[in-house]
């Protein structure tokens, strides 16, 4: 598991860090039931507070991402079908926000946007 922590990021660390584990479970670079690092070993590794990782690893847990089990581990939670749906649906909106922002700022017309949306989508229908 590779974990890069930006130190001049606005991003809290712990935050960095539980969007680089998600991101990897998303993509299917730590699958279901594989082992994570231990709390100590992983601050160890990236040079951070053991409390920073806690917090990542107990957020993670609690949004179902992974398992902890005692005397045994930190594991990758099995996917949750709807956990991921959410994800896609959150990274979607967040990138159509940013177009509504740009679309405001320069006066272009909300139908104009659907139209550019439309044709966009039409182009990878057609791939």
């Amino acid at each position: 598991m590779k974990i890069i922590i930006s130190n001049s990021s606005f991003v809290p660390i712990y935050q960095q860090i539980k969007e680089t584990i998600i991101k990897q479970i998303l993509n299917d670079e730590l699958k279901s039931g594989e082992p994570l690092p231990s709390i100590r070993a992983l601050a160890k590794d990236i040079e951070i507070s053991v409390m920073t990782i806690k917090k990542a690893y107990d957020e993670l847990e609690k949004e179902g991402y992974i398992k902890s089990i005692q005397g045994k581990g930190t594991f990758v939670a099995p996917k949750n079908s709807n956990l991921v749906l959410e994800n896609i649906n959150k990274e979607i909106e967040k990138k159509i926000t940013e177009a509504i922002y740009l679309a405001n700022k320069y006066n272009i017309k909300k139908e104009d946007l659907i139209d550019l949306i439309n044709i966009l989508y039409r182009s990878y229908e057609d791939e």
